[in-house]
């Protein structure tokens, strides 16, 4: 494997957590009032990461990515994130 398809294979592996971080947060943010308040990346990168660990975990634990059981917890992993960010919005 050359250097170019290996960064090329690991920006297919970012590329679902920073799209569902990008999108949710910006949806978030149309619906939750706290988050319009939380503005910056914060909210997106801590998305992502808290994403990224969920795919990292699920290549760990299956032996291969692209399971709907990461892509689950990539889910609840985002959703903890920004309810996160919005509780500490609202206590602000």
């Amino acid at each position: 494997m050359t250097l170019v398809d290996l960064v090329w294979h690991l920006l297919d592996f970012i590329a679902p957590a920073l799209g569902l971080a990008l999108l949710t947060v910006l949806l978030a943010r149309i619906v939750v009032p706290s988050l319009r308040a939380a503005g910056g990346w914060r909210p997106v990168v801590g998305s992502m990461l808290a994403s990224l660990v969920a795919l990292v975990a699920g290549l760990v634990l299956f032996g291969r990515d692209g399971r709907i059981e990461t892509y689950a917890a990539m889910v609840l992993a985002t959703a903890a994130v920004l309810g996160g960010v919005a509780w500490r919005g609202r206590r602000a």
